[in-house]
């Protein structure tokens, strides 16, 4: 059973970051296997109705499809209407994209019949929905505990641990992200990729975002597009404060290395990828404890890019290498850093406007005990 931490008492108002999209149709990655191979590395949106029948679940279905089966009855504060703005409203867990292809199909009609999706509908229709849809991957359930941090009908957030992968990819057929959600939410099958809005390398802990509804992801998803989602990470990086701070903003892009292409770099050829050092916090005169504010959303972008001025992050081996170890450290602090098994980067806050009320909310999940170990031993205090 998965543990359930709901935090719905910290709400504000957050809208300035982008991040990665997952796109809305659910493309096969097995068929990319240059992309996916980065997993081997890191994971790599107020009318009347009468409800006349309830959601049917069809149980002689196959698994791999839901009955929907649902009438409603035009009220006169509904009547005069469009069909297609009005069923909307009656399942706003269905795209407007659903909406329309089931008017063109005949599975929604008004009083037996297939109607336009202009048609104004007068009081006493009857709305009748009759569909069945479709599973949109063959990933299995599988029950691994999720460590929720806010959830409701529409969205659930989920502190990610280090180690899972979000998402079945080459090399990683199990034991993802989508698997889990597949287990503890078995509609999220009817969903591309689950649900799945963004995500985050395998070796990077923190929050993510899941749609439950196919209105609320593809909400979400134009949240990150317009940069209204409010997202931050904190990380241990190699570098002191004062040399941190004269680059607190990072415009480079970034592109698919050209020869390890499991791997990122800046390069000219590469899409637009802006970074934020927000707050920088030293812990010795070698390294830093940094708040990351993403405006863009680029694959390994924090990782990226403060390799790329010379500041990689503790335990990155991808993109840190020998740069993580800074000439003078102590014995001990060196050891610290050698031993640290991925990279020290954590997706602390999120923020985004919810898909259906329109409330804000901001959520946090607290450090990792391995990174506020690794703060201790890189602290100044601490010899």
């Amino acid at each position: 059973m998965h543990s359930n931490r709901k935090q719905e008492d910290s709400r504000q108002i957050n809208s300035d970051n982008g991040d990665v999209t997952v796109d809305d149709v659910d493309k096969s990655d097995r068929n990319k296997a240059d992309i996916d191979n980065r997993d081997r590395v890191d994971d790599n949106d107020d009318m009347i109705i009468n409800e006349d029948d309830s959601l049917a679940i069809d149980s002689d279905l196959d698994i791999d499809s839901l009955a929907i089966s649902e009438a409603h009855t035009v009220l006169t504060a509904d009547a005069g209407q469009r069909i297609d703005k009005l069923a909307a409203a009656l399942w706003p867990e269905q795209s407007r994209a659903q909406i329309q292809h089931w008017l063109k199909s005949e599975n929604l009609q008004v009083n037996g019949e297939a109607v336009k999706a202009k048609y104004r509908v007068k009081e006493g229709d009857s709305i009748e929905l009759d569909a069945v849809l479709e599973q949109h991957s063959s990933d299995k359930p599988e029950n691994i505990d999720l460590d929720v941090i806010y959830e409701d009908e529409s969205v659930v957030v989920i502190n990610k641990p280090v180690g899972m992968v979000v998402h079945p990819g080459a090399g990683n057929w199990s034991g993802t992200l989508v698997n889990a959600l597949l287990y503890h939410y078995p509609n999220q099958a009817h969903l591309p990729r689950a649900g799945l809005v963004h995500r985050i390398d395998k070796d990077t802990s923190g929050l993510l975002v899941i749609g439950k509804t196919k209105a609320a992801q593809l909400q979400l998803q134009a949240q990150l597009k317009d940069k209204s989602v409010y997202r931050h990470y904190r990380c241990v990086v190699a570098g002191n404060a004062a040399s941190l701070t004269r680059q607190r903003l990072i415009n480079a892009p970034i592109a698919r290395h050209r020869v390890q292409r499991t791997k990122m770099t800046v390069h000219n050829s590469g899409k637009e990828a802006i970074t934020h050092l927000v707050e920088i916090t030293p812990l010795s005169e070698m390294y830093s404890l940094v708040d990351v504010n993403l405006e863009t959303g680029r694959t390994h972008q924090i990782r990226v890019h403060l390799s790329h001025i010379g500041h990689p992050i503790v335990g990155d081996n991808v993109y840190g290498n020998r740069q993580q170890l800074r000439a003078g450290i102590s014995e001990q602090k060196r050891q610290a850093v050698l031993a640290f098994p991925r990279q020290a980067l954590h997706a602390y806050r999120l923020g985004f406007v919810h898909p259906q009320t329109n409330e804000t909310i901001e959520l946090t999940a607290p450090m990792p005990d391995d990174i506020l170990a690794l703060i201790a031993l890189l602290s100044d205090q601490e010899e």
